[in-house]
Protein backbone atom coordinates (compact mmCIF):
# COMPACT_ATOMS: atom_id res chain seq x y z
CA UNK A 1 0.00 0.00 0.00
CA UNK A 2 1.37 3.43 -0.96
CA UNK A 3 2.02 6.11 1.62
CA UNK A 4 -0.95 8.28 0.47
CA UNK A 5 -3.20 5.22 0.67
CA UNK A 6 -1.96 4.36 4.16
CA UNK A 7 -2.56 7.94 5.24
CA UNK A 8 -6.09 7.88 3.84
CA UNK A 9 -6.80 4.58 5.60
CA UNK A 10 -5.55 5.97 8.91
CA UNK A 11 -7.65 9.12 8.56
CA UNK A 12 -10.74 7.08 7.77
CA UNK A 13 -10.13 4.82 10.76
CA UNK A 14 -9.80 7.87 13.01
CA UNK A 15 -12.97 9.45 11.64
CA UNK A 16 -14.97 6.23 12.00
CA UNK A 17 -13.70 5.30 15.45
CA UNK A 18 -16.76 4.62 17.67
CA UNK A 19 -15.08 6.37 20.59
CA UNK A 20 -14.88 9.74 18.91
CA UNK A 21 -17.06 9.64 15.81
CA UNK A 22 -19.57 12.49 15.63
CA UNK A 23 -23.27 11.60 15.88
CA UNK A 24 -25.14 11.14 12.63
CA UNK A 25 -27.69 13.83 13.52
CA UNK A 26 -28.25 16.73 15.87
CA UNK A 27 -29.33 15.52 19.29
CA UNK A 28 -32.88 16.80 18.85
CA UNK A 29 -33.27 14.61 15.76
CA UNK A 30 -32.12 11.37 17.36
CA UNK A 31 -34.60 8.75 18.49
CA UNK A 32 -32.80 8.03 21.79
CA UNK A 33 -32.84 11.72 22.67
CA UNK A 34 -36.51 12.04 21.74
CA UNK A 35 -37.24 9.11 24.00
CA UNK A 36 -35.37 10.87 26.83
CA UNK A 37 -37.33 14.07 26.13
CA UNK A 38 -40.56 12.11 26.36
CA UNK A 39 -39.50 10.63 29.69
CA UNK A 40 -38.66 14.08 31.07
CA UNK A 41 -42.01 15.42 29.91
CA UNK A 42 -43.99 12.52 31.38
CA UNK A 43 -42.02 12.25 34.61
CA UNK A 44 -41.30 15.90 35.40
CA UNK A 45 -43.70 17.97 33.27
CA UNK A 46 -41.09 19.47 30.94
CA UNK A 47 -42.25 20.92 27.64
CA UNK A 48 -41.30 18.59 24.79
CA UNK A 49 -40.96 21.57 22.45
CA UNK A 50 -38.62 23.43 24.80
CA UNK A 51 -36.45 20.36 25.31
CA UNK A 52 -36.27 19.71 21.57
CA UNK A 53 -35.09 23.31 21.15
CA UNK A 54 -32.55 22.85 23.92
CA UNK A 55 -31.11 19.65 22.45
CA UNK A 56 -30.97 21.20 18.99
CA UNK A 57 -28.41 23.58 20.50
CA UNK A 58 -26.45 20.96 22.43
CA UNK A 59 -23.23 19.89 20.73
CA UNK A 60 -21.36 16.61 20.69
CA UNK A 61 -17.81 17.08 22.02
CA UNK A 62 -15.34 14.44 20.79
CA UNK A 63 -12.68 15.79 23.18
CA UNK A 64 -14.88 14.72 26.08
CA UNK A 65 -15.09 11.15 24.82
CA UNK A 66 -11.34 11.11 24.35
CA UNK A 67 -10.76 12.47 27.86
CA UNK A 68 -13.03 9.99 29.61
CA UNK A 69 -12.11 6.85 27.65
CA UNK A 70 -9.51 4.72 29.48
CA UNK A 71 -6.33 4.05 27.48
CA UNK A 72 -6.07 0.70 25.72
CA UNK A 73 -2.88 -0.03 27.64
CA UNK A 74 -3.19 1.75 30.98
CA UNK A 75 0.02 2.97 32.56
CA UNK A 76 0.98 1.95 36.06
CA UNK A 77 -0.23 4.66 38.41
CA UNK A 78 2.35 6.49 40.48
CA UNK A 79 1.40 7.81 43.91
CA UNK A 80 4.39 10.13 44.07
CA UNK A 81 3.62 11.62 40.65
CA UNK A 82 -0.06 12.00 41.53
CA UNK A 83 0.74 13.61 44.90
CA UNK A 84 3.22 16.01 43.32
CA UNK A 85 0.43 17.54 41.20
CA UNK A 86 -1.29 18.87 44.33
CA UNK A 87 1.39 19.26 46.98
CA UNK A 88 3.07 22.24 45.40
CA UNK A 89 4.26 25.32 47.26
CA UNK A 90 1.94 27.47 45.16
CA UNK A 91 -1.13 25.41 46.00
CA UNK A 92 -0.27 25.31 49.69
CA UNK A 93 0.26 29.09 49.81
CA UNK A 94 -2.96 29.62 47.87
CA UNK A 95 -4.71 27.45 50.46
CA UNK A 96 -3.48 29.71 53.24
CA UNK A 97 -4.72 32.75 51.31
CA UNK A 98 -8.07 31.03 50.73
CA UNK A 99 -8.43 30.49 54.46
CA UNK A 100 -7.69 34.14 55.16
CA UNK A 101 -10.31 35.31 52.66
CA UNK A 102 -13.01 32.89 53.76
CA UNK A 103 -12.26 32.41 57.43
CA UNK A 104 -15.83 33.19 58.57
CA UNK A 105 -17.51 30.76 56.15
CA UNK A 106 -15.01 28.05 56.99
CA UNK A 107 -15.58 28.50 60.73
CA UNK A 108 -19.35 28.32 60.27
CA UNK A 109 -19.13 25.21 58.11
CA UNK A 110 -16.92 23.48 60.68
CA UNK A 111 -19.32 24.41 63.46
CA UNK A 112 -22.42 23.27 61.55
CA UNK A 113 -21.10 20.08 60.00
CA UNK A 114 -18.11 19.06 62.12
CA UNK A 115 -15.66 18.94 59.20
CA UNK A 116 -12.24 20.54 59.83
CA UNK A 117 -11.64 23.66 57.77
CA UNK A 118 -8.37 22.33 56.34
CA UNK A 119 -10.22 19.35 54.82
CA UNK A 120 -12.73 21.67 53.14
CA UNK A 121 -9.90 23.89 51.89
CA UNK A 122 -7.97 20.91 50.51
CA UNK A 123 -10.92 19.45 48.61
CA UNK A 124 -11.56 22.78 46.90
CA UNK A 125 -7.82 23.13 46.33
CA UNK A 126 -7.56 19.73 44.65
CA UNK A 127 -10.78 20.10 42.66
CA UNK A 128 -10.41 23.58 41.18
CA UNK A 129 -7.30 25.25 42.68
CA UNK A 130 -9.62 27.20 45.00
CA UNK A 131 -12.14 28.08 42.34
CA UNK A 132 -9.71 29.10 39.59
CA UNK A 133 -10.29 26.15 37.24
CA UNK A 134 -13.96 25.24 37.23
CA UNK A 135 -14.15 23.88 33.68
CA UNK A 136 -14.69 25.24 30.18
CA UNK A 137 -17.28 22.90 28.68
CA UNK A 138 -20.95 23.77 28.58
CA UNK A 139 -22.56 21.38 31.04
CA UNK A 140 -25.34 20.54 28.58
CA UNK A 141 -22.75 19.54 25.95
CA UNK A 142 -20.76 17.42 28.39
CA UNK A 143 -23.77 15.56 29.75
CA UNK A 144 -25.44 15.08 26.35
CA UNK A 145 -22.21 13.75 24.87
CA UNK A 146 -21.73 11.26 27.70
CA UNK A 147 -25.40 10.33 28.07
CA UNK A 148 -25.96 9.55 24.41
CA UNK A 149 -22.52 8.81 22.93
CA UNK A 150 -20.57 7.04 25.67
CA UNK A 151 -22.23 3.62 26.11
CA UNK A 152 -20.04 2.37 29.01
CA UNK A 153 -21.59 4.90 31.41
CA UNK A 154 -24.61 6.16 29.50
CA UNK A 155 -27.08 5.20 32.21
CA UNK A 156 -25.20 7.15 34.88
CA UNK A 157 -24.84 10.26 32.74
CA UNK A 158 -28.48 10.19 31.65
CA UNK A 159 -29.31 10.31 35.33
CA UNK A 160 -27.01 13.29 35.78
CA UNK A 161 -28.53 14.97 32.72
CA UNK A 162 -31.96 14.52 34.30
CA UNK A 163 -30.67 16.09 37.51
CA UNK A 164 -29.13 18.95 35.58
CA UNK A 165 -32.36 19.84 33.80
CA UNK A 166 -34.24 19.72 37.09
CA UNK A 167 -31.62 21.85 38.81
CA UNK A 168 -31.57 24.44 36.01
CA UNK A 169 -35.36 24.72 36.00
CA UNK A 170 -35.55 25.03 39.77
CA UNK A 171 -32.75 27.59 39.96
CA UNK A 172 -34.03 29.56 36.98
CA UNK A 173 -30.69 29.49 35.17
CA UNK A 174 -29.95 29.34 31.46
CA UNK A 175 -29.32 25.66 30.76
CA UNK A 176 -27.06 26.53 27.83
CA UNK A 177 -24.80 28.94 29.69
CA UNK A 178 -23.46 27.06 32.72
CA UNK A 179 -19.96 25.63 32.25
CA UNK A 180 -18.16 22.84 34.03
CA UNK A 181 -15.75 19.94 33.64
CA UNK A 182 -15.67 17.45 30.78
CA UNK A 183 -17.73 15.12 33.00
CA UNK A 184 -20.36 17.77 33.74
CA UNK A 185 -19.16 18.67 37.25
CA UNK A 186 -20.15 22.16 38.32
CA UNK A 187 -18.64 25.04 40.19
CA UNK A 188 -16.01 25.67 42.84
CA UNK A 189 -16.36 22.23 44.48
CA UNK A 190 -17.09 20.36 41.21
CA UNK A 191 -20.41 18.80 42.20
CA UNK A 192 -22.16 16.58 39.71
CA UNK A 193 -25.76 17.74 39.19
CA UNK A 194 -27.14 14.97 41.41
CA UNK A 195 -24.87 15.99 44.28
CA UNK A 196 -25.71 19.64 43.60
CA UNK A 197 -29.40 18.94 44.12
CA UNK A 198 -28.84 16.75 47.18
CA UNK A 199 -26.07 18.51 49.09
CA UNK A 200 -25.69 22.16 47.99
CA UNK A 201 -26.51 24.66 50.75
CA UNK A 202 -27.13 28.40 50.92
CA UNK A 203 -24.35 29.38 53.30
CA UNK A 204 -24.31 33.09 52.42
CA UNK A 205 -28.05 33.49 53.01
CA UNK A 206 -28.96 35.07 49.67
CA UNK A 207 -31.71 32.54 48.98
CA UNK A 208 -29.74 30.61 46.34
CA UNK A 209 -27.42 27.63 46.33
CA UNK A 210 -24.75 28.99 44.02
CA UNK A 211 -21.69 26.79 43.73
CA UNK A 212 -20.26 28.75 40.80
CA UNK A 213 -20.41 32.24 42.24
CA UNK A 214 -20.48 31.90 46.04
CA UNK A 215 -17.44 30.64 47.91
CA UNK A 216 -19.49 30.50 51.12
CA UNK A 217 -22.04 28.21 49.47
CA UNK A 218 -19.25 26.03 48.06
CA UNK A 219 -17.56 25.74 51.46
CA UNK A 220 -20.78 24.83 53.23
CA UNK A 221 -21.77 22.39 50.53
CA UNK A 222 -18.49 20.47 50.71
CA UNK A 223 -18.91 20.15 54.46
CA UNK A 224 -22.54 19.12 54.11
CA UNK A 225 -21.59 16.47 51.53
CA UNK A 226 -19.01 14.94 53.87
CA UNK A 227 -21.34 15.01 56.87
CA UNK A 228 -24.11 13.36 54.83
CA UNK A 229 -21.69 10.58 53.88
CA UNK A 230 -20.78 9.81 57.48
CA UNK A 231 -17.99 12.18 58.55
CA UNK A 232 -17.17 11.61 62.22
CA UNK A 233 -16.29 14.94 63.90
CA UNK A 234 -13.13 14.87 65.96
CA UNK A 235 -12.04 11.45 64.72
CA UNK A 236 -8.78 10.80 62.83
CA UNK A 237 -8.69 10.22 59.09
CA UNK A 238 -5.68 7.98 58.47
CA UNK A 239 -2.27 7.06 59.85
CA UNK A 240 1.00 6.15 58.19
CA UNK A 241 1.63 2.42 58.54
CA UNK A 242 4.41 -0.15 58.43
CA UNK A 243 3.89 -3.73 57.30
CA UNK A 244 5.70 -7.00 57.95
CA UNK A 245 5.33 -10.51 56.54
CA UNK A 246 2.60 -11.30 54.02
CA UNK A 247 -0.66 -11.32 56.02
CA UNK A 248 -1.13 -7.58 55.47
CA UNK A 249 -2.02 -8.39 51.84
CA UNK A 250 -5.42 -9.64 53.05
CA UNK A 251 -6.21 -6.13 54.25
CA UNK A 252 -4.96 -4.44 51.10
CA UNK A 253 -6.89 -6.83 48.89
CA UNK A 254 -10.10 -6.17 50.87
CA UNK A 255 -10.30 -2.65 49.40
CA UNK A 256 -10.88 0.81 50.82
CA UNK A 257 -14.06 0.17 52.78
CA UNK A 258 -13.20 -0.01 56.52
CA UNK A 259 -14.16 -3.55 57.48
CA UNK A 260 -11.39 -4.55 59.91
CA UNK A 261 -10.88 -3.51 63.55
CA UNK A 262 -8.06 -1.16 64.41
CA UNK A 263 -7.17 -3.32 67.40
CA UNK A 264 -6.62 -6.35 65.16
CA UNK A 265 -4.02 -4.78 62.86
CA UNK A 266 -1.05 -6.34 64.66
CA UNK A 267 -2.37 -9.82 63.77
CA UNK A 268 -1.79 -8.91 60.13
CA UNK A 269 1.70 -7.51 60.64
CA UNK A 270 0.52 -3.89 60.48
CA UNK A 271 1.55 -1.10 62.85
CA UNK A 272 0.11 2.42 62.62
CA UNK A 273 1.66 5.73 63.63
CA UNK A 274 -1.39 6.98 65.55
CA UNK A 275 -3.96 5.93 68.12
CA UNK A 276 -7.60 5.01 67.57
CA UNK A 277 -10.27 3.00 69.36
CA UNK A 278 -9.64 -0.72 69.26
CA UNK A 279 -13.05 -1.25 67.67
CA UNK A 280 -12.64 1.55 65.11
CA UNK A 281 -13.32 0.23 61.57
CA UNK A 282 -10.32 0.55 59.28
CA UNK A 283 -8.74 -0.52 56.02
CA UNK A 284 -5.16 -0.75 54.79
CA UNK A 285 -4.31 1.37 51.77
CA UNK A 286 -1.31 0.71 49.54
CA UNK A 287 -0.05 3.70 47.58
CA UNK A 288 2.16 2.40 44.81
CA UNK A 289 4.92 4.11 42.85
CA UNK A 290 6.66 2.12 40.08
CA UNK A 291 10.28 1.41 40.96
CA UNK A 292 9.87 2.49 44.59
CA UNK A 293 8.65 0.95 47.84
CA UNK A 294 4.90 1.31 48.40
CA UNK A 295 3.54 3.64 51.04
CA UNK A 296 0.91 2.24 53.40
CA UNK A 297 -1.79 3.97 55.40
CA UNK A 298 -4.36 2.75 57.87
CA UNK A 299 -7.55 4.39 56.64
CA UNK A 300 -10.39 5.02 59.09
CA UNK A 301 -14.03 5.93 58.50
CA UNK A 302 -13.29 9.57 57.65
CA UNK A 303 -10.86 8.48 54.95
CA UNK A 304 -13.58 6.36 53.40
CA UNK A 305 -15.88 9.39 53.51
CA UNK A 306 -13.32 11.34 51.46
CA UNK A 307 -13.44 8.61 48.82
CA UNK A 308 -17.19 9.24 48.42
CA UNK A 309 -16.17 12.56 46.84
CA UNK A 310 -13.83 10.78 44.44
CA UNK A 311 -13.58 7.01 44.68
CA UNK A 312 -9.82 6.81 44.75
CA UNK A 313 -7.47 6.17 47.66
CA UNK A 314 -4.89 8.37 45.91
CA UNK A 315 -7.40 11.22 45.76
CA UNK A 316 -8.28 10.93 49.44
CA UNK A 317 -4.60 10.68 50.39
CA UNK A 318 -3.74 13.78 48.36
CA UNK A 319 -6.59 15.71 49.98
CA UNK A 320 -5.38 14.66 53.43
CA UNK A 321 -1.76 15.58 52.69
CA UNK A 322 -2.71 18.96 51.24
CA UNK A 323 -4.97 19.64 54.24
CA UNK A 324 -2.13 18.92 56.64
CA UNK A 325 0.32 21.02 54.64
CA UNK A 326 -2.04 24.01 54.48
CA UNK A 327 -2.85 23.75 58.20
CA UNK A 328 0.83 23.57 59.08
CA UNK A 329 1.55 26.59 56.88
CA UNK A 330 -1.11 28.84 58.41
CA UNK A 331 -0.33 27.74 61.96
CA UNK A 332 3.30 28.77 61.53
CA UNK A 333 2.59 31.92 59.54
Amino acid sequence: MSRPARLLTALLAFALSPAIAAPAAHYSEREDVRQFIGEMADKHGFSRKELRTLFSKARFQPAIIKAITPPVEPRARSWQAYRAQFLTLQRIEAGVEFRERHREALARATELYGVPEEIIIAIIGVETVYGRNTGSYRVIDALATLAFDYPPRAEYFRGELEHYLLYARGAGIDTLELKGSYAGAIGIPQFMPGSYRRYAVDMDGDGRQDLSGSFADAIGSVANFLKAHGWEPGEPVAFAAKVEGENYRKLVDAGIKPTYRYGDLAQFGVSASGEARADAPCALIELETPGEASEYRVALTNFYVLTRYNRSSMYASAVLDLAQAVKSAYQTK
